[in-house]
């Protein structure tokens, strides 16, 4: 079923772009299809009993795979010719040893925390973040005896250094580990950003036992940040957001070294938590256009952004490294960032009241939760995916009661200006 994963015409190194057009898949392994069939199915046939013990062998860990074996076909919930073609093509964008696909976002934020921590262990992680992996950090992961703490994104390296050596003394009391710092940058929804570098650098004081680094690089996508070779351990992404694109699938993804995604992997199997092959074929279109859907959001969101900071009831547009940062996040984005992204904060003159009459009249935008589609989207972070969080913490971590989030979707940017102006306007 596999094709070929040549990456050079002669001496010219193929880009990611052009590679998501073929990369991993033989169409005359599949009576001529120019793209991959969706294999809906359960189960695979094994050619002889000898190949079922190996295919056996190598996904239950009872041996290591030779160099060049492939992960045979066993049961969908292992692996899927489906799977195994967006998970080669996914590992190409982030320069990663190997990718994992999962059903969901969270499947796999929870399934990674799970394959790498065990009870005693302390996470820490930078806030605010999206709303469902606080949930778990905070409310589910103690039931197993893991503690997780948050810090505020953007933390001087100092203050990293010092409050993660405390959790690190904490964790070993317990007779645990820090066993993961968890990272969420830029910040959702406050476009914060976390040095990467920096914090990958200060990791390495911690020894071989030293925690692990992951970094959840959904909002900037695998085109406008590059977590792994800032020294990240793990990328994770909701699949849902840029990468799918279009707000018709839900799917997450992690991504990093060989050894640690077989940990990942395992977990994974045993779980359950794996996409589904139409899922996986649906990510598969959807990764053909990422570049020119990433590129043509990010120039719109640009021109509406120059536009909203001159506006008379808009108080400032959260982007990374935008106008009103800090000298220091502006010097972690110039490092760190090759692209503002799409999704930005609006933080309007007044309170919920004013913030939810400019909600309620714009009209290309559409109210909802999510980013990263072809359509654009538009939240009120505070009362929806951040409403559990107590006024104190809202007041710590930036979630305003007159800040919306705008996603900034591939429609002309004039259009979309006229709709702002239209909602910010007078009735």
């Amino acid at each position: 079923m596999k094709g070929s994963k040549k990456r050079t015409i002669g001496s010219h190194q193929l880009r990611p772009e052009s590679l998501m057009m073929s990369y991993g898949y033989d169409p005359f392994l599949s009576e001529g299809a120019i793209k991959p069939p969706i294999f809906q199915t359960s189960t695979f046939v094994f050619r002889s009993a000898e190949d079922g013990k190996r295919f056996f062998e190598v996904a239950y860990g009872l041996r290591e795979r030779e160099p060049d074996e492939a992960l045979g076909l066993i049961y969908s919930r292992i692996n899927n010719p489906n799977l195994e073609i967006l998970e080669d093509r996914l590992a190409l964008w982030d320069e990663a040893e190997r990718a994992l696909v999962f059903s969901t976002g969270m499947a796999a934020i929870s399934t990674t925390v799970l394959a790498l921590c065990r009870p005693g262990d302390v996470i820490a992680y930078t806030a605010p973040a999206y709303g469902g992996t606080e949930y778990l950090f905070d409310r589910i992961l103690p039931r197993y005896g893991v503690r997780a703490h948050a810090l505020p994104a953007g933390l001087a390296e100092a203050e990293f250094k010092a409050a993660l050596g405390e959790l690190a003394k904490e964790a070993g009391e317990r007779g645990g580990r820090l066993a993961m710092v968890y990272v969420e940058t830029p910040a959702n929804p406050t476009n914060e950003l976390t040095d990467i570098a920096g914090l990958a650098e200060l990791l390495k004081g911690f020894g071989p036992e030293r925690p692990v680094l992951a970094v959840d690089n959904t909002f900037l996508g695998p085109l406008w940040q590059k977590p792994l070779s800032l020294g990240a351990d793990l990328v994770l992404y909701s699949l849902t957001k840029y990468v799918g694109g279009h707000s018709d699938l839900i799917a997450g993804a992690a991504l990093g070294s060989a050894e640690l995604i077989a940990r990942v992997a395992e977990m994974r199997t045993i779980c359950g938590t794996v996409s589904d092959a139409h899922t996986a074929w649906l990510l598969l279109r959807s990764l053909e256009t990422l570049q020119i859907r990433m590129e043509r959001s990010a120039e719109s969101a640009k021109k509406i952004v120059a536009w909203l900071e001159s506006h008379p009831k808009v108080e400032r547009v959260l982007v990374p490294g935008g106008k009103g940062c800090s000298e220091r996040q502006r010097e972690i984005y110039a490092r760190q960032c090759l692209g503002a992204g799409s999704t930005l904060g609006v933080l309007l003159k007044g309170g919920e009241k004013d913030a939810f009459r400019v909600l309620n009249r714009l009209q290309l935008f559409k109210l909802a939760v999510s980013l990263g589609g072809t359509e654009s989207l538009v939240s009120h972070p505070s009362s929806t995916t951040h409403s559990d969080y107590t006024p104190q913490t809202k007041a710590r971590f930036g979630i305003a009661e007159n800040l919306i989030r705008l996603s900034v979707g591939v429609e002309n940017a004039d259009d979309l200006i006229a709709d702002l102006e239209h909602a910010l306007g007078e009735d």
